[in-house]
């Protein structure tokens, strides 16, 4: 606690001096004794920085906005990583089953990604990353890794009592529209009046109301996505149909077919096998997404306690 307490009294006197010389340096920030260049932010955040490249290039005071945005996340998870590194060397874990930990990833790591220690050596040179940076890089993954699960991760229990409260307090997140289980036989126009296609489906109308079966003509003659499934569309939402087919399925009682539905490019045979009134999802199907949710919640308070009680125990300054 003493040689904490020194090393935040040092890291104070010399604050003025690492300002005076942030820009030079490049420095973000400090968290105790260690600094955070402003290259190892931009390193942090490289693969971010090129997919917002490629998704605003065509808009770039959009991809300087993002980008800002990703950079100072980027420091400020760089500095989460420094507050628990610090809380390692300073709160009594085991370095030495740590190392050995360590010493199993980077023999995992050879054999997932470079075959042998020599290829290892080989693309390290050429990265210009000597094998103790690159063991670091691991041991410090395994120290954030570690920590956070034992600080955040086990801390967490998502009850039956609270998904049950979440799902009756939250119905209209669960909320379904109208349903309907459609089979449908599609008939593409070739133009606006193609009447071929229309004496075609006129056709087909007449045999399904002379008793022929409406899975074989719509697997024979049906032109949609769904004729291997026998022009099956299962349940869909009828607010999710186009307006002409919602429009036709809304007085159809489960069994019947509809006339034939002439819309601006197909012509289509509609059958409605069942249907469903709006209603909440029932609680045994949204449980697991419930659960998940609770979960990121209760990790992202979690985390948060626990970051913020290491703020208050370490030096912090940004640039």
């Amino acid at each position: 606690m003493k040689s904490f307490r020194f090393i935040l009294v040092l890291a104070t006197l010399l604050a003025p001096a690492v300002s005076r010389a942030a820009v030079a340096d490049g420095i973000k920030a400090v968290v105790n004794a260690s600094a955070i260049t402003f290259a190892e932010v931009e390193d942090y955040t490289r693969p971010a920085a090129d997919a917002l490249r490629r998704q605003f290039a065509s808009q770039p005071d959009v991809f300087q906005q993002k980008l800002n945005e990703a950079l100072n996340d980027g420091l400020e998870q760089l500095v989460e990583r420094q507050l628990i590194l610090h809380s390692f060397d300073t709160e009594g874990y085991n370095s030495k089953l740590l190392d050995s930990t360590v010493d199993e990833m980077v023999q995992e790591r050879i054999q997932e990604r470079f075959g042998d220690r020599v290829t290892l050596m080989k693309t390290l040179q050429a990265q210009g990353v000597t094998f103790e940076q690159f063991r670091k890089q691991l041991r410090e993954r395994a120290i954030e890794s570690a920590l956070r699960n034992q600080n955040v991760q086990r801390e967490i229990i998502i009850s039956p009592y609270k998904v049950e409260n979440f799902y009756l307090a939250n119905q209209a997140k669960f909320a379904v529209d109208d349903q309907v289980k459609l089979r449908m036989i599609v008939f593409p126009k070739t133009s606006a009046d193609d009447t071929n296609a229309v004496k075609l489906a006129q056709e087909i109308a007449v045999k399904i109301k002379e008793g022929a079966s409406f899975v074989e003509m719509a697997t024979v003659y049906s032109q949609g996505s769904q004729q291997h499934q026998a022009g099956d569309w299962g349940w869909i939402e009828t607010g999710k149909l186009r307006k002409e087919l919602a429009e036709a399925a809304a007085p159809l009682a489960p069994g019947q077919t509809s006339e034939v539905i002439n819309t601006d490019d197909s012509l289509y045979l509609m059958l409605v096998e069942e249907k469903k009134p709006a209603h909440a999802k029932p609680l045994a199907d949204v449980r697991d997404e419930i659960e998940k949710s609770l979960r990121v919640q209760q990790q992202a308070q979690l985390q948060k306690q626990w970051i913020d009680g290491l703020k208050k125990k370490t030096f912090i300054r940004y640039f």
